[in-house]
Order: C-alpha cells, then sequence, then structure tokens
C-alpha cells in the first residue's frame, strides 16, 4: 500500500504575553522624592549651624560694629565698617602677638609631629604586648580633661611645693630652690609647649601608627634586601605612602595650636606681661579689659584668617610637589 504523508502545515512562532505582577500584589510605585534621609540628618545640620556657623557670623557682624558694654546691653550697636580692623593693624602689640602665635605655633607643631613620628615607629616595631602598653598609655595621656592636665603642670612647676624644683634641688641645682617658673617668661612659655606637646603627641602618634600598619611588608623587604637604611626606608617608602596622612594630622596640629586657649588662661592668663599671649588669648584679653567686645570680635577674625592662610599656603606645597613627584 502507498504511503500517504500528511503534510502539515508549517508551525509558526506564538507570541506569548509578558508576564505580568503576579496576581493579588499591587505594583509598586517607585517614589519620586524620598525626604527621609534629609529627615534624619535634618538636626545634626541645624545643630551645626546654631553652634558654629550662627556664632560665626555673630562675631563677623560684631567685628564691623562700635560694640561695647553698653549695646551689649541696649542692642543698638552702630555699624563702623573695617575701623576695629584698622585699629588692630595699626597696634604694634597685635603685631607682637601674632609673631608669638607663629613662633608658638612652629615649635609645637615641629616637636609633635617629630615625636608622634617616633613613637609611632618605635610602637610599630614592639612586641603585642609591649604595643598594648604604649596605646593604652596613649589614649589614657590623650582622655584626660584640658583643665585636669593644665592643673597637674601646674602643680609640677610650683614654686614651694612642685615636684621639678623638689627634684633638681636634691640633685644639687640648689638655685632651683622656691624657683617661681611662672614669673620667667621664658620659663613660662617652654612650660607650656612641653603641655600642648604632651597633649598633642598620643592622637598623632596613634594616627600615624594606625597608618603604618597599611603599608604592605614586602615593600620593607624589599628595601632591606636592596641595602637601604632604616632612614632611607623611611624617607623613600614610609613617608610617600603615608604623605596624606602626614599632611592630615599636620593640618590638625596646627589648628590644635592655633587656638591653644584653655591650657594658657589657666596656667597664666598670658603672663608674665605678654610673654605667653597668643591671638586667641589676646582676642579674650582685648574683649573683657575694656569691655570692646568689637575689637575682641575682630582679632578672632583675623586669627581665623591667619590659620586658613598657613594651612593654604602648606596645601599648595604639598600639592606642588606630588605634581612635581608624577
Amino acid at each position: 500500500m502507498p504511503v500517504i504523508r500528511e503534510r502539515t502545515a508549517p508551525r509558526t512562532p506564538q507570541h506569548r504575553p509578558a508576564p505580568g505582577p503576579p496576581a493579588g500584589r499591587p505594583k509598586r510605585s517607585r517614589p519620586s522624592h524620598n525626604l527621609w534621609p534629609y529627615a534624619l540628618i535634618a538636626p545634626a545640620i541645624a545643630g551645626m549651624l546654631y553652634l558654629l556657623v550662627y556664632p560665626l557670623l555673630r562675631a563677623v557682624l560684631i567685628s564691623l560694629q562700635d560694640f561695647g558694654l553698653r549695646q551689649l546691653i541696649t542692642g543698638d550697636a552702630e555699624f563702623v565698617g573695617l575701623r576695629n580692623y584698622q585699629t588692630l593693624l595699626s597696634d604694634p602689640r597685635f603685631w607682637d602677638v601674632v609673631g608669638r602665635t607663629f613662633l608658638f605655633m612652629a615649635v609645637n607643631v615641629v616637636l609633635i609631629m617629630v615625636l608622634a613620628t617616633l613613637v609611632a615607629l618605635m610602637t610599630e616595631r614592639l612586641a603585642k604586648a609591649g604595643r598594648t602598653v604604649v596605646l593604652s598609655s596613649l589614649v589614657l595621656a590623650w582622655a584626660m580633661p584640658v583643665v585636669a592636665a593644665t592643673t597637674v603642670f601646674q602643680w609640677l612647676f610650683h614654686s614651694e611645693f612642685g615636684i621639678v624644683n623638689w627634684a633638681l634641688t636634691s640633685l644639687g641645682f640648689d638655685s632651683f630652690d622656691r624657683y617661681p617658673w611662672f614669673a620667667n617668661g621664658t620659663a613660662a612659655f617652654v612650660i607650656l609647649v612641653l603641655l600642648i606637646v604632651w597633649q598633642s603627641v598620643p592622637f598623632a602618634a596613634i594616627t600615624l601608627y594606625s597608618a603604618l600598619t597599611t603599608v604592605p611588608t614586602e615593600l620593607y623587604e624589599s628595601a632591606r634586601l636592596d641595602g637601604a637604611s632604616g632612614a632611607r626606608i623611611f624617607r623613600s617608602v614610609t613617608f610617600p605612602m603615608l604623605r596624606p596622612i602626614f599632611l592630615l594630622v599636620f593640618s590638625l596640629e596646627v589648628i590644635w595650636t592655633f587656638k591653644a586657649f584653655v591650657q594658657i588662661w589657666v596656667m597664666t592668663r598670658g603672663g608674665p606681661g605678654d610673654a605667653t599671649t597668643i591671638l586667641p588669648v589676646y582676642a579674650v584679653q582685648t574683649a573683657l579689659s575694656s569691655q570692646r567686645y568689637d575689637l575682641g570680635s575682630a582679632a578672632s577674625m583675623l586669627t581665623v584668617v591667619l590659620m586658613s592662610g598657613v594651612l593654604v599656603l602648606y596645601f599648595r606645597q604639598m600639592l606642588r610637589q606630588e605634581d612635581e613627584s608624577r
């Protein structure tokens, strides 16, 4: 029997509809604006504006007014423009204070950066137990309140009951018996430098040590195999790797030493004479001695400008060196 083959029409592909959302689930509409993150950060922004920006703007306004004790009570201050700034810039005492401020800042920052770097390098080479002891001691020293640390230094250098005078007299230096440290301008300046350095080194050392732990050990091993000394390794390997952290710590220490007010005010109030008077102390003295709050605010604004100028110059120098190294 002949085989009859039925010819069937070719199957055409059927277009299936795209799958829709499951039944029973409504389609979610994507919100165009989500205000919840802004609501979460709104209290922090409001607090920052109230505690930082408003006092700064208020100080700028007062520095442009004739604002004394009477204006503080009545509130009818007269706008005088830049007259307060002209008065300060024409005062020789102001420029003496500016020079002393930069000297105070330079001495402190150099000592802090050198000592903090040495402490960080030493801590990195210690065993685990030694690192724990050193880091714990640094944290405890850093956590001590500023006024408490200042009071301790006052006790140490007390003319009659101070440990420093007792120790020096016991060693045979009879000239230090009842020696009045805070009556000598140079001695008071040195004591304040020691206090600022002692308070600042822990933070800088801990920060630099944390950065040192991120440097690959292979770089140190390769440098040692090439015969590089310790100083050469630090100059060619460690410092280039940690340059941003060094820049950050340097900037913070410049700000910290530039605005060192509490320690000086508690210990010497800027004396003897003007031996320990720097710009923040000068601003408070100007505002409180004759109730010239306008001059005090102008001195504060000039302090901010000078500090910002130092940081800008340093940043430009660092960026220029980085561009040349590339």
